[in-house]
C-alpha cells in the first residue's frame, strides 16, 4: 500500500481544516515545499495535494508550490481541488502534476470527466467524498444525489482507474479511519482503492494495509505527530 502525506494550499501555506470546514483551519506551515522535503527524508514517494481556494473558485491560485513540489523532488505528485476544465487539467498535467483527481466535475459534469478520462488516462482519478453514503460536492457543502456504491460502479464503467475516497465525518476529527467503508470498496470494485480521512494512528495503517488497499492519505495524524510518516510506510510495504 502507498502512503500519500498530504498538504492542504490555502494561501501558499499547509493548512489543515477539519470536517472540510473552513472556519475551522490551522496553519501547519508557512513553507509547504519544505514539508514536502521533510516528507522525502521520511521515505515519502507520492504526495497528495489540494488546493483549498481552487476548490472554491476553480482556478489554480497556489500552482507555483505544486509546480514547485513537482520539480524539486522526486516525489509522485497528485492535485485535487475545484478542478472544473480541460484547460485546468491541462495546466497541472504541464506543470508536472502525475494525476489529477476531479471531485464536483466528476459528479455533475460527466461529459467533462469521460474526455479528460479518454485524453490523460490513468492520470486522472476520481474524489468520492462521502456524506450520510450519499456522494458530497461542492468543498463537501453539498450533497448529490448519487449513492456512494452507485457512484464508484459508474467510475469504475468510464474507466476510472483510481479513486480516493474520503468519509467526510471522519476527516481531521482522529478518531480512526471508516474501516468497513474501505473493506467493502476493495471487495466490490476493481479501481485502485484510497483510503482518506480519519487515519490516526498505525493500527489504521495496519488495518488498511491487511485489505490489499492501493493507498491511504495521511494528514492531520502527521502534523501533530500521531503517526510516524517513516514507520506508516515501512507498516504499509
Amino acid at each position: 500500500m502507498i502512503i500519500f502525506p498530504a498538504i492542504d494550499l490555502y494561501e501558499g501555506k499547509a493548512v489543515r481544516l477539519l470536517r472540510g470546514e473552513y472556519d475551522k483551519m490551522t496553519v501547519y506551515s508557512e513553507n509547504p515545499i519544505e514539508i514536502a522535503r521533510e516528507f522525502v527524508a521520511q521515505g515519502a514517494t507520492h504526495i497528495h495535494m489540494v488546493d483549498l481556494e481552487g476548490a472554491k473558485s476553480g482556478e489554480t491560485p497556489n500552482i507555483e508550490i505544486v509546480k514547485q513540489v513537482a520539480a524539486e523532488t522526486d516525489l509522485f505528485v497528485e492535485i485535487g481541488g475545484g478542478i472544473r476544465s480541460m484547460e485546468v487539467v491541462d495546466r497541472y498535467i504541464s506543470a508536472g502534476v502525475d494525476r489529477v483527481i476531479l471531485g464536483t466535475a466528476a459528479v455533475e459534469d460527466r461529459e467533462f470527466l469521460v474526455s479528460a478520462v479518454n485524453k490523460y488516462g490513468d492520470k486522472i482519478a476520481v474524489g468520492a467524498d462521502i456524506k450520510d453514503g450519499a456522494v458530497a460536492i461542492k468543498g463537501w457543502t453539498e450533497k448529490s444525489s448519487y449513492d456512494c456504491f452507485d457512484f464508484c460502479s459508474q467510475m469504475q464503467s468510464i474507466g476510472v482507474k483510481t479513486l480516493i475516497c474520503t468519509d467526510i465525518s471522519k476527516d481531521g476529527a482522529m478518531q480512526g479511519t471508516n474501516l468497513e467503508l474501505y473493506k467493502e470498496l476493495s471487495e466490490r470494485f476493481d479501481m485502485q482503492i484510497v483510503a482518506s480521512g480519519g487515519v490516526s494512528d498505525i493500527d489504521d495503517v495496519k488495518a488498511l494495509t491487511k485489505m490489499n488497499l492501493y493507498g491511504a492519505i495521511i494528514g492531520k495524524a502527521y502534523y501533530i505527530k500521531a503517526i510516524s510518516l517513516k514507520e506508516a510506510i515501512e507498516v504499509a510495504k
